[in-house]
């Protein structure tokens, strides 16, 4: 059975961070084969893993809806729609040692694309379950998730920084959860960039007031910002950097 993972966070909080060197630990400590999938519109993970992108589960939803309007199909005329999903789709899968990964790309346009994200919900579940770990960078609206293109969700982990908007932005996403019904296992809370790695009282506070349940904080780690800035891939990171060790000890208390 395929355990699967969404992160999910305001943007700034370095969510997509947290979900690449949760992955690479994953993968480093022989938790693979992983599915990975960035599913946030504004695609990066793949700059954390240090991954090249060719193609996009977006760039394949726009070929195929523009096939049932574009005499000039890109489709040859031997080929179903289904067959060509088929063989696009493995044209998106980059794979790696430990993991795979799937972009997913830019949202729909104009006009009702219910059949190509049907393929597409297809074609992923039938990928994902030749894998020990599905994990999802999500966006803040989880929009994959809820409109059923992506499988259902076993955890949710919310990804936050210390500041009392963004528990509070955590709290909300939380309450759509709910909202949304996606009947997950279990919703947990992560903050990254703590001073220190020592949480401000009032912020315990204003995580009790919103009933998150807390897994573990990330202290803030000056080499994230110098690798970014140098455009080296985060998990070159050394494995005793702060963020590194912060997050085996969260993957560990998560029994993962």
């Amino acid at each position: 059975m395929t355990y699967s993972i969404a992160m999910a966070g305001k943007g700034g909080t370095g969510k997509t961070t947290v979900c690449g060197l949760f992955i690479n630990h994953l993968a480093g400590t022989g938790k693979g084969p992983i599915l990975a999938v960035d599913a946030d519109a504004n695609s990066n993970l793949n700059e954390v893993l240090g991954v090249k992108i060719e193609m996009t589960l977006g760039d394949i939803r726009e070929e195929l809806a523009r096939a049932e309007i574009d005499e000039n199909s890109p489709i040859p005329p031997s080929m179903s729609k289904q067959e060509y999903a088929n063989y696009k789709f493995g044209a998106a899968l980059i794979e790696e040692d430990d993991y795979d990964m799937l972009v997913m790309g830019k949202t729909q346009g104009k006009g009702c694309y219910c059949y190509v994200n049907d393929l597409l919900r297809d074609q992923v579940n039938k990928y994902y379950q030749n894998y020990n770990y599905l994990v999802v960078d999500n966006e803040a609206g989880l929009e994959h998730i809820s409109r059923g293109i992506l499988p259902p969700v076993d955890l949710i982990l919310l990804v936050s920084d210390c500041s009392r908007r963004g528990i509070q932005a955590a709290g909300r996403s939380a309450q759509m959860i709910q909202d949304l019904n996606l009947k997950v296992q279990a919703v947990r809370l992560i903050i990254n960039r703590v001073p220190g790695g020592i949480l401000d009282e009032s912020i315990k506070r204003e995580i009790d007031a919103w009933n998150l349940s807390l897994i573990g904080i990330i202290p803030q780690d000056d080499l994230v910002y110098q690798y970014d800035a140098e455009g080296k891939p985060l998990v070159t990171l050394p494995e005793d950097s702060p963020i590194k060790q912060a997050l085996g000890e969260i993957i560990k208390k998560l029994g993962l």
